[in-house]
């Protein structure tokens, strides 16, 4: 029986995650390294919930990021590079599906993502760990309305 985004939830017990879902450190290396934005963890990840009804917003984080699809409806994650202007969309996927498991958003890109169905749960594992200071809205970036064009046009939805 598929389980309800409820009852995931509480079995993982997810917290309000502040892109909208819901989410729970699952990991945070005790190892530290020195990253361009300081000391950081090595390597942290997290469960991560998104209902259908929600998205989660166009930002970006200072360390790569890896999604790794687990369970639900297919769901869109976008990847954009503001230097190159350069866009990828990835259909995140279960494993018999048409799509990716895993996805990865370099540092400094913007990213956005949203579910296909009822809801999705993925992993995001970042590297150096990942701290609140290194997130930023993409809204609060200088001029990012000017990205919004060509390729882009429509996703400014997602801000």
């Amino acid at each position: 029986m598929k389980p309800t985004p409820k009852e995931l939830i509480a079995k993982l017990q997810l917290e309000p995650h502040q892109e909208g879902g819901w989410f729970r450190q699952a990991y945070k290396s005790a190892t530290e390294v020195q990253a361009p934005q300081g000391r950081r963890s090595a390597v942290t990840t997290i469960y991560y919930l998104l209902e259908h009804a929600r998205a989660s917003p166009w930002h970006v984080v200072r360390s790569d990021e890896i999604w790794h699809f687990y369970h639900g409806a297919p769901s869109e994650l976008f990847c954009y590079d503001p230097v190159t202007r350069k866009l990828i969309r990835y259909r995140l996927d279960a494993v018999t599906g048409d799509g990716v498991q895993v996805a990865v958003i370099p540092a400094g890109s913007w990213q956005a993502a949203h579910c296909l169905g009822e809801y999705m749960l993925v992993g995001c594992t970042v590297s150096p760990g990942y701290e609140d200071q290194d997130f930023r809205w993409v809204r609060e970036v200088p001029d990012h309305g000017q990205h919004f064009a060509g390729e882009m046009r429509g996703l400014e939805a997602f801000l």
